[in-house]
């Protein structure tokens, strides 16, 4: 038979990210739904516990790693965000979704744990790891002239004796006014196309680097949402991720390897969002009345209870998809296609499992009496962020065919 259950050691730390975000994040939720661009204090708590942990030798969170660790370098946030090299995608994806169980806007904006943090893992060097170990680094690739087409990146890295000087502008960076750090997508040769876009390790600090602006948006009001600008901002010459030689062959394939670890983590967090959606759900049915019966026919039940029964199968496959994305990760298995395939389906489960609790709650769901209304509007951008629904979909059927870009658009 197939043994599904986690093994022991990734059991204690979701154990532990579940207390985090039942005990801190939940109870915190709406007043930052309702409070955007407010900073959440109640990380700093988290943040000290964490460390608190880490002093004591105890297993901790960890956040958007890509499951490599730093030689020698036992410092508190670098052990938290690098965790161990057997099973770092997994008990990250496991953190991921217990803590957005919680609060996935929350979740975002946990210090040092940002969706750059993936990148670095995923395609530095050790030197690099050591010294961007312990750095909470957002992403920035999107820009106001495209969106899910990666490769039409148009900011520029031009290389001036020792520094790289970026410019260009970036749209929608998760935690971008938060972090100390930014990975950013810039080309260091337009001519060359897709093939010269690189990722490069920016402090937020950095002289021409400007934070434009924040977003008000639908959902995820807790985390900040930025517009950032770079007007000849140098950074050291080591400070990009990978090699600087363009190898047109090749492609952009090293800057896209990031996607295969950060794709399941955001799986992961519509997840965590579906199950919390789901367990109300249960609530709100069960005081109502309606019994759920594993035992009967879905159609010999009540509409209610047969329709929770799919949305509740549907929950259980994204899961399942996002556990093997993440393990083949871990296992050095090429997970692309197990990636994509595992954030279209999780993407559109959340929104599916959401949307339909407040259907289902009545007016209960769609007032602010539960937290029901909240996950339908932090679901969505799950399915859009790290590659939309449709990207996602062309991706899968470009590996299943066989067939590259330039043949399936």
């Amino acid at each position: 038979m197939i043994n599904l259950e986690l093994p022991k050691k990734l059991r204690a730390s979701a154990n532990q990210a579940h207390q985090v975000a039942a005990e801190i994040f939940r109870p915190a939720s709406r007043k930052y739904d309702l409070a955007e661009h407010e900073y959440p204090v109640e990380l700093d708590t988290m943040a000290a516990m964490v460390e608190g942990l880490s002093d004591s030798g105890t297993e901790q969170i960890s956040g958007a790693t890509g499951g490599r660790s730093v030689d020698g370098d036992k410092d508190a946030h670098a052990t938290e965000l690098l965790g161990n090299t057997n099973g770092g995608n997994m008990s990250a994806l496991m953190n991921a979704l217990e803590t957005s169980w919680g609060d996935v806007g929350l979740m975002l904006s946990i210090p040092y744990q940002g969706l750059g943090n993936a990148a670095i893992a995923a395609v530095a060097t050790d030197e690099q790891l050591a010294r961007f170990g312990k750095v909470w680094a957002a992403m920035a690739i999107t820009e106001p002239s495209f969106g899910s087409d990666s490769a039409a990146v148009t900011t520029t890295a031009t290389l001036d004796g020792d520094e790289w000087v970026l410019n260009g502008t970036k749209i929608f960076v998760t935690a971008g006014s938060r972090a100390t750090h930014i990975v950013v997508w810039a080309s260091v040769d337009r001519s060359l196309g897709r093939a010269a876009i690189k990722s490069f390790v920016v402090p937020r600090d950095a002289k021409g680097l400007t934070v434009s602006r924040l977003e008000h948006k639908l959902g995820i009001k807790a985390s900040d949402t930025a517009e950032i600008r770079f007007e000849d901002c140098r950074i050291p010459k080591d400070n990009i991720l990978g090699s600087p030689e363009v190898n047109v062959e090749k492609g952009f394939a090293g800057v896209m390897q990031t996607f295969d670890n950060t794709r399941p983590l955001v799986a992961a967090m519509a997840v965590g969002v579906g199950r919390a959606a789901l367990e109300e759900l249960r609530k709100v049915l069960e005081e109502a009345g309606v019994e759920i019966s594993y035992d009967k026919p879905a159609n010999n039940q009540h509409a209610a209870a047969a329709e929770f029964l799919r949305l509740e199968a549907d929950y259980e496959s994204a899961y399942l998809l996002s556990l093997r994305a993440a393990w083949m990760a871990d296992n050095k298995k090429p997970n692309s296609l197990e990636a994509s395939m595992s954030k279209a389906k999780a993407g559109r489960m959340g929104t599916d499992v959401t949307l339909k609790a407040v259907e289902l709650a009545g007016t209960t769901g769609y007032s602010q009496r539960t937290l029901l209304e909240k996950w339908s509007r932090d679901s969505k951008i799950l399915d859009i962020f790290e590659g939309t629904q449709q990207i996602q979909q062309l991706i899968v059927a470009r590996r299943v065919l066989g067939l590259g870009s330039d043949k399936l658009k």
